[in-house]
Order: structure tokens, then sequence, then C-alpha cells
């Protein structure tokens, strides 16, 4: 298959997925949400400029599991199966031949600080499930990154555009220290919902709790809703 035959099939499965979740995505807090919990002047999405509870760094704090894995791009693998049609396994040239999105957005840490406008580089979660067809049944991701990190998000939430597999960061590769060579990011949820250094990600046909979600941390994540806890 041709670069232009792929691009097309991925544009049709994309529009597909959109319109199979679209009234879910309308539905959610970040979107449908008419009174969020926050501070400031309006923001992208109409919300305040901060969630509830948060405040403002210019600084990207560094936080997780005390583990920072060593990933050469010529090792580096993402797997993404489960309930799927067409399970893929991807290297770096894979990864970087791929539809590549530029966005800017903000990143909300339940340890209570935001950052806005930060700009990536990097591929849609929408784009792979593309590739990937998932099944009907499917209705959440778990996440994995190379440190054992997990997480889940459902896939109304996962779908969004904004939802990146980031490499790059103010035009320059991720930091190690932030996830790199590759993380998620998840812009309309609580930080954490993105995985660091992420390698394989599993379509599930039921909810499954991540690391922190194991540990009391909430499923849904909503900083618009000061949802950080079970």
């Amino acid at each position: 298959m041709d670069e232009p035959e792929k691009l097309d099939r991925i544009v049709e499965a994309r529009m597909k997925l959109k319109a199979r979740f679209e009234e879910k995505m309308r539905s959610t807090p970040s979107v449908a949400d008419s009174k969020p919990m926050g501070k400031g002047s309006p923001n992208r999405h109409g919300m305040p400029v901060t969630p509830v509870g948060q405040t403002l760094t210019l600084k990207w704090p560094v936080l997780d599991l005390g583990v920072h894995p060593e990933l050469p791009l010529d090792k580096w693998r993402l797997v993404i199966d489960g309930a799927v049609e067409h399970p893929l396994r991807l290297t770096w040239n894979d990864f970087m031949a791929l539809p590549q999105t530029e966005d800017t957005s903000d990143f909300h840490c339940v340890t209570t600080w935001s950052k806005l406008n930060m700009p990536w580089k990097g591929v849609r979660l929408m784009d792979l499930a593309a590739l990937v067809h998932p099944k009907e049944t499917a209705t959440h991701i778990m996440c994995y990154g190379y440190d054992t990190y997990t997480t889940n998000i459902s896939l109304e939430e996962a779908l969004k555009p904004d939802v990146l597999l980031v490499h790059t960061f103010e035009d320059k590769p991720l930091p190690k220290e932030h996830g790199g060579p590759v993380r998620m990011i998840t812009p309309q949820l609580y930080a954490w919902k993105g995985s660091k250094w992420i390698k394989r990600i599993e379509f599930l046909t039921q909810n499954k709790l991540g690391f922190w979600e194991e540990r009391g941390y909430s499923n849904t994540a909503y900083p618009w809703r000061n949802d950080r806890y079970s």
C-alpha cells in the first residue's frame, strides 16, 4: 500500500470512529459542563484558565515511579492490541511515518499545578485506533509504560483530537524525564492519565483499573470537576 492510499484509509477509519463516539464525546464534562469549577478568564473549551484547586506554574515538574527507562529509538516499540480487528506492532520509523499532528494544550497535574499553552507534536490516538479498528465491544483502553506504569481511559476521552502520543515539545525531542521518546497526553483529564514511556495500548471490553486507580485515584479524572479521587 502506497502512502497516499494508507493516509486515505486512516482518514476514512478516523471518520467512522468519530461518528461512532461523537455523541459520547459531546456529553463529556470538558465539553458539556455549563458550570466548570475553576478560576480566571475563559480559555479553550470555554473553561476558566485553571480548574479548581490548581496553581499555574512556568516550570514543568517531574513526577514518575522513580524509573527512567533507557529507550534507544531503534529498540522502541509500540504494541496496540486487545479488542481490535488488526493488532499492530510499530517501530520508531513506522510511528514517525504516520500522520503527524501539532497542537497546543494545557497540562493539569493532580498534585495541584497546571502548565498552560504547551506546544506538542505527535500522533493522534484517534489515528492509531483507526489503524487497528476497535471492535464494537471496545469501551476503554489501558496504557502501559516501559516503567511498568498503567492507566485506564474511556474511549470517548481517548479518541478526542487533542489526545496525542507526543515525541516533540517546543520543537525539540521530548525529554527523557518527561517520558521521551514518546508519552501520551490527555489535556482534558488530569495528566496521570497520559502514560510516560508508552509501550502498549490495549483496547478493553470493560473498564480495568490502572496503577493509580488501584490506589484510590479517580477512574475518570476530570479536572473541571475536581475529580481527583474515587
